[in-house]
């Protein structure tokens, strides 16, 4: 955002080129990992169908990813497609001050991210992680209701912080809490999953915009994630899951 302000879309692009060289530079570094001679060979259908059984038998697992896709279909419309127009129409403001926004929402997740894999799980892990991305979407609300600049920044700061820190949660718990031999075909659920209903998000987004208004559809966007994970935890009691299963061993008793 901050490119296209201040230099041009070109530069912009030409930037997010770069970092993609770089991180094909990082990947190159990798080293392979040895396949367990029992998965090779094995067929795509046979992948997706062990991926689902695992899901569908997996109760935080496939309570998480419910989630995950009803709150994309709600709130990556609203930022991908109407913030811009939301930042216009109601601060005046124009690239300068969606860049302002953007950088915002950059720089939260970035905080977010840092500060979490700085500090231990929690313990109630799955009900913080949840909560995170619920809570952390009701900001959006203040961006339908407020002509401030810098009250959207603070808003996409927030969200952005959230998220990330959500997802480093996330990441850490599919690492401690999937069988090995299936991570890979859940990590490809999960970003299948999460993502499929974005294009749907962003497809809805104008018209629910036209029909119902900026104000009231940010509300919806801030508003709606928050009871979809109350559910999520009630429903399907995470609370007592993340309880029974620990991700650091107890202190031993001295």
């Amino acid at each position: 955002g901050t490119l296209v302000a201040v230099f041009a879309p070109g530069s912009a692009l030409l930037a997010a080129a770069a970092t993609y060289v770089l991180a094909l530079w990082v990947v190159s570094l990798m080293r392979a990992v040895p396949v367990a001679a029992a998965t090779i060979g094995a067929s795509v259908v046979h992948d997706l169908r062990d991926g689902f059984a695992y899901l569908f038998r997996t109760g935080w697992l496939f309570a998480t990813l419910a989630f995950a896709i009803l709150t994309v279909l709600l709130v990556m419309g609203p930022i991908e497609v109407l913030l811009p127009f939301a930042v216009r129409d109601q601060t005046g403001s124009g690239p300068g001050g969606f860049a302002l926004v953007l950088a915002a929402f950059g720089i939260g997740g970035a905080v977010g991210s840092l500060l979490v894999s700085s500090l231990p799980m929690p313990r109630r892990y799955l009900t913080v992680m949840i909560m995170l991305w619920g809570v952390g979407c009701a900001p959006l609300a203040a961006i339908g209701l407020t002509g401030q600049l810098w009250v959207m920044a603070a808003a996409t700061f927030a969200v952005g912080f959230s998220g990330s820190a959500a997802t480093v949660i996330w990441g850490t718990l599919l690492q401690r809490r999937v069988p090995p031999h299936l991570l890979g075909r859940v990590s490809s659920l999960d970003f299948f999953v999460s993502l499929a209903l974005m294009p749907v998000s962003m497809a809805l987004a104008g018209p629910v915009g036209d029909a119902l208004g900026l104000p009231i559809t940010f509300v919806l966007a801030g508003a709606v994630p928050v009871f979809l994970a109350l559910a999520a935890i009630v429903g399907w009691r995470l609370d007592r899951d993340e309880l029974a299963h620990p991700l650091d061993p107890a202190p031993a008793d001295t």
